[in-house]
């Protein structure tokens, strides 16, 4: 089966972006949450969490074909909160790749991509 799916190569893009604004100069939002007080970024987050999760709720209300307007807006919610979570993981240094070995150490092996890449779980500390 062919996977057509664009995502993959989307978050690639933007994480590249991401970290050429790192070394912006100028004014680049990017640069500015990159570089300044993580408190700034953090509460980026948090919003744009919220709104994602306000945007969940009014397309469980409005989702029905007479309101397709509720599911752009979860939609634009949810692009606005991966970008900034992207921008925190970048901040850390923690890459796509990183990610992606994180979430195939969360699924059975027959689950996984194959060739997936699997984050060792040996040194996570999951909130214990």
């Amino acid at each position: 089966m062919q996977n057509d799916s664009q995502i993959g190569a989307t978050l690639d893009a933007l994480a590249r972006t991401i970290e050429d604004r790192r070394h912006a100069t100028g004014q680049s939002y990017t640069h500015g949450l990159l570089t300044g007080k993580l408190d700034s970024l953090l509460k980026k987050v948090s919003e744009e969490s919220l709104e994602t999760c306000l945007a969940a709720k009014e397309t469980e209300l409005f989702a029905p074909e007479d309101q397709p307007a509720s599911k752009d807006h979860l939609r634009y919610e949810a692009a606005d909160l991966i970008y900034h979570l992207m921008v925190l993981m970048a901040r850390f240094n923690i890459s796509n790749d990183d990610l992606a070995a994180e979430l195939n150490a969360r699924m059975q092996p027959d689950e996984r991509p194959e060739g997936a890449k699997v984050m060792d779980g040996s040194h996570i500390n999951r909130g214990k």
